[in-house]
């Protein structure tokens, strides 16, 4: 992984994240307590020193999932962000600004994966223009992927 300073945050802007130097493997896990952190049929996290990672705007909640382990999230918007366990700490792959080349290298907890996981991609496509067309009209209130000088403590709101 690239040594470069990287950054990331929550979906509502509350809580951001800074890390210096390399990052660790990035994985998939398909263990039931991540499924249901994610509220997806896996969790992609990537191993980060927790000397180089630095809160740069809020910090996020714990929710201690097992003996062992406790799961960090937004206190505002949910976001899932961290997997600490008493080796280290990982974050969540889709809390980073540029997630380009954080591809999983490996999977875990194979065992548990759901059965059609591996089929997920070989579905039809969906496209439709008009569809297209309006989800542009949709005005985002998530946070920018790069960091900012101020940003709404809970995100923008109507």
């Amino acid at each position: 992984m690239n040594e470069q300073l990287r950054t990331g945050g929550c979906q509502c802007g509350a809580v951001r994240f800074r890390i210096h130097g390399k990052l660790g493997r990035p994985s998939i896990c398909h263990c039931r307590m991540c499924q249901k952190q994610f509220g997806s049929f896996f969790s992609a996290l990537v191993t980060v020193p927790p000397e180089s990672l630095e809160w740069t705007r809020g910090e996020p909640s714990y929710f201690q999932s097992s003996v062992n382990i406790d799961r960090g999230f937004c206190p505002h918007c949910g976001t899932p962000l961290t997997y600490r366990h008493p080796s280290g700490i990982e974050l969540a792959i889709g809390a980073f600004d540029d997630r380009s080349d954080l591809a999983p290298q490996i999977q875990v907890n194979y065992a548990y994966r759901l059965p059609w996981v591996e089929t997920i991609f070989d579905q039809p496509v969906f496209e439709d223009p008009d569809f297209d067309r309006q989800q542009e009209q949709i005005i985002s209130f998530q946070h920018p992927d790069h960091d900012t000088e101020i940003w709404p403590e809970k995100g923008l709101h109507l």
